[in-house]
């Protein structure tokens, strides 16, 4: 099992929610949250942001340990901005990135 796995089972299981209402609730199917819960599969960042904002938990701890072992995951920057901003101001930002152009982001920033 992942460390990601792990996780997503210790905080639903806190929450006292089976996994079929976690399924729901997040809106992925039983089975492919089953596949995370077990390590068959590791979630894309959006489900990992639909399973932190139902579990009520910041996707950095979802992702803890996770990071550090697999260069592939979350880098920790991500993660802390994440953490600090909060989860549903960080998806909403995520959501109007994808309409805005990078160069014009970057005009905003001053880069």
């Amino acid at each position: 099992m992942s460390a990601i796995g792990k996780n997503i089972k210790a905080f639903r299981l806190d929450r006292k929610l089976t996994l079929e209402e976690l399924a729901l609730k997040a809106r992925v199917g039983t089975r492919t949250l089953e596949k995370y819960e077990t390590g068959e599969k590791v979630p894309d960042l959006q489900t990992i942001m639909k399973l932190s904002t139902v579990l009520d938990v910041p996707a950095s701890e979802i992702l803890e340990q996770e990071s550090r072992n697999d260069q592939s995951a979350i880098d920790q920057e991500l993660t802390d901005l994440i953490e600090e901003v909060g989860t549903k101001k960080a998806k909403l930002f995520l959501k109007m990135a994808r309409e805005i152009r990078e160069e014009d982001l970057l005009k905003l920033k001053g880069f």
